[in-house]
């Protein structure tokens, strides 16, 4: 599968779609950022694509061995117990790696597909009907396009596993359970949850254009740091390299001119 698309960053009408199913309005944005920024931080450090725009993912072994019926637990990198997941480098091998496996046993990209969590919401492939797809594959075409394609599938994994209504209610200790297990308490999960929705919900909400622009430098090779939405040090230090190479009046600002350019170079919509 080709699994490199535009690596479209996250729109305003893809956080309108993604509140709606979830009982929240345009102007309840804090709460997906919070999810975005705590339960996928371990992975996608908020950003749904990679470098080569492919969507960030992690491949789970145990799934496979369990969409597989344990027939390739001679390939203990794809297949076993839980762990072993390796750098976030080689998740894209092992998916490979399990794709392969699949083809020549028969079984079609769905097994390996559904053992894998995908974009900036670290969707699981097995979850696709919730989410709203009519197959991993399906799902995995569409994120690889966008943000908004992989936040609507966040979106509906959410309502479809009954976590709206404690997203909604602030309830932060059921829905780290519910999101992340049992568990969720040693990594202070619900405490992240509250503190970061009260920053968020206090008006501080990252720039989307800003954002752009970072996930537009990133793929550059301007180094911006994290895809935030926040004019930082870094981000102003990679627009001034990127003004410069493009002949754009010298500076460290995101105007006009410097925010089309980008999208421009980038392949985005402005």
């Amino acid at each position: 599968m080709e699994f490199v698309g535009k690596g479209q960053p996250l729109t305003r009408n893809g956080i309108t779609a993604a509140l709606a199913p979830l009982g929240l309005d345009p102007g309840d944005a804090a709460y997906i950022w919070t999810v975005v920024e705590v339960e996928t931080a371990g992975v996608t450090q908020g950003f749904g694509f990679r470098l080569d725009r492919r969507p960030q993912i992690l491949f789970e072994r145990h799934k496979f061995r369990n969409f597989t019926n344990g027939q390739f637990d001679s390939e203990p990198s794809v297949s076993g117990s839980p762990g072993m997941y390796g750098p976030l480098s080689a998740q894209y091998t092992r998916l490979e790696k399990a794709l392969d496996l699949c083809q020549q046993a028969g079984l079609g990209p769905e097994p390996a597909l559904k053992s894998a969590s995908w974009g900036m919401g670290q969707v699981m492939g097995f979850n696709h009907t919730v989410a709203g797809f009519p197959s991993a594959a399906a799902m995995v075409q569409a994120m690889v396009e966008s943000e908004d394609a992989q936040l609507a599938g966040m979106s509906g994994f959410l309502q479809g596993n009954g976590l709206a209504q404690a997203l909604r209610d602030q309830d932060w200790a059921t829905f780290a359970k519910r999101y992340n297990g049992a568990g969720y308490w040693k990594n202070q999960y619900d405490t992240k949850l509250a503190q970061n929705f009260r920053r968020f919900a206090s008006g501080s909400l990252p720039n989307l254009e800003v954002r752009s622009a970072q996930a537009a430098l990133f793929y550059l090779g301007y180094a911006p740091g994290k895809v935030d939405g926040v004019l930082g040090n870094r981000t102003r230090t990679a627009l001034a390299s990127f003004r410069i190479a493009a002949g754009l009046p010298a500076g460290d600002g995101l105007d006009g001119p410097t925010y089309e350019k980008l999208c421009e170079k980038a392949g985005f919509a402005a």
